[in-house]
């Protein structure tokens, strides 16, 4: 499937019609990053023209440094709507978490949404590496249960004894 450019506004645009406004005389030059969003489920109709359906394939340029609020926001996806969230085939998000809101987004990052309502993609049957934002999350809401013999993680961690 060839992928589609959503058609959103430019963000460099945006701006300079701001400064314009505003009669600032600085002309402000933002580099931008190119991201592969794929938005699956419910989810693809937030891909404008690119959704199929049951899944969106879409490019989309934002300002470097952009975050994953930035981009949730540049998307219209509700939070409740939120899902299971990867980049880069790393775990960075489960459904009413929203661990990965603050992290930074780089120029060819391939990111995936789920709808908060679907089941654990099949191609991660056998896990998947998650991000430390996330992991932090489910500890904080204790939703962390790795256990290891009969102690869990936390424990061996306050003992000093290593995961091996």
């Amino acid at each position: 499937m060839d992928g589609h450019r959503i058609a959103a506004p430019n963000p460099q645009s945006e701006l300079l019609l701001l400064a314009k406004a505003r009669n600032l005389r600085k002309v402000i030059k933002f580099e931008m990053m190119r991201l592969e969003i794929w938005l699956y489920g419910p989810l693809a109709h937030y891909a404008g023209e690119a959704k199929q359906k049951t899944h969106a394939q879409l490019f989309l340029d934002l300002p470097n440094a952009a975050t994953m609020r930035d981009l949730v926001e540049r998307l219209r996806i509700p939070l409740e709507q939120k899902g299971i969230t990867f980049i880069n085939g790393d775990l960075t998000d489960m459904p009413g978490l929203n661990a990965d809101l603050e992290r930074e987004l780089h120029d060819g990052d391939r990111i995936g949404f789920f709808h908060e309502k679907s089941m654990w993609p099949f191609q991660y049957r056998n896990g998947a590496s998650a991000s430390p934002e996330l992991m932090k999350a489910m500890q904080d809401r204790g939703l962390l249960y790795t256990t290891l013999g009969d102690r869990t993680t936390s424990e061996k961690s306050e003992q000093g004894g290593s995961d091996s």
